[in-house]
């Protein structure tokens, strides 16, 4: 695993040679950033990914032979796997929302400017799971219509948490930062991050990105709701 102040290594998986490219010229230019291997479809990034240790891949989603969803679930399940962060644009909600479930940690836009593109890699390499977190709340909102209903284990799970809970997720569902949701509640960070892990270890889910998807699918977050219903 990597550790805050190494290099970042990054993988690039695209089937637009122009894509990669750009990306690279981007990356590559970064003295703390190392590109560590390429792909032009799933398949390949999949085999590439038993050879090479990297930190994050950045992932395209429709790709020939094998996509960018069924991708990210193969590396996901590997042992210490990187994070992967999927590179959309808005048409193809459908394939970003399953990534999302299938472990992927958020979204960027394939025309994102350069540098936030290189503050989502750091952030995620420093451990924060939701890239560009409003561009991942349109996406759901987006596709929250298509949604199945919560199952029953789904609501019980989700009756577990406190008031106080339901608060942070709803925020946290809603774009905002730990910084932000401590603002907004008027709690120290420190305090925000605790209820937060909670929450995690009571949905069973992963991390944050997983923990907004769940708050979609369960309906404790829809289009209309406002960051301060209760």
């Amino acid at each position: 695993m990597s550790v805050p102040g190494d290099q970042i290594r990054v993988v690039l998986v695209d089937d637009q040679q122009l894509v990669r490219a750009g990306f690279r010229m981007v990356l590559g230019a970064q003295p703390d950033i190392e590109i560590v291997g390429e792909a032009a479809d799933g398949a390949d990034a999949v085999e590439l990914m038993r050879t090479v240790r990297a930190d994050i891949v950045l992932m395209d989603v429709r790709m020939p032979r094998v996509d960018g969803v069924e991708a990210t679930r193969l590396i996901r399940a590997m042992p210490d796997p990187p994070k992967v962060l999927i590179l959309t644009t808005f048409d193809l909600d459908d394939y970003a929302f399953a990534a999302l479930k299938a472990g992927a940690s958020g979204f960027l836009l394939k025309d994102v400017p350069p540098s936030d593109l290189l503050s989502a890699i750091h952030s995620v390499h420093a451990g924060d799971a939701v890239v560009a977190p409003s561009t991942t709340r349109r996406l759901l909102e987006r596709f929250t219509a298509h949604l199945p209903g919560a199952t029953a284990p789904q609501a019980e799970t989700l009756g577990q948490l406190t008031a106080r809970e339901r608060e942070v997720l709803v925020l946290v569902g809603r774009g905002l930062s730990n910084a932000e949701i401590a603002r907004r509640l008027t709690l120290a960070e420190a305090t925000v991050k605790t209820h937060l892990g909670r929450v995690l270890a009571k949905l069973g889910v992963r991390d944050r990105a997983q923990a907004v998807v769940y708050a979609y699918e369960t309906g404790l977050i829809t289009p209309l709701t406002k960051p301060s219903d209760r």
